[in-house]
């Protein structure tokens, strides 16, 4: 009983590391991606960094 609680806990945490990893691997520090903070700021209103479109 014990080793199949063990077997249990195991896959248990597998799963979590796999969730977490396929999260996070793209990531720098688990940031937005440039595109999303790039939105935020252009709705705070300080999106000034860009060249005007054309």
């Amino acid at each position: 009983m014990t080793l199949l609680l063990l077997e249990a806990l195991g896959a248990l945490l597998l799963l979590i590391f796999i969730v977490w990893w396929t999260m996070f691997s793209g990531r720098k520090k688990g940031e937005l991606p440039d595109e999303v903070e790039r939105e935020k700021r252009e709705k705070a209103g300080s999106g000034d960094d860009e060249p005007p479109a054309r």
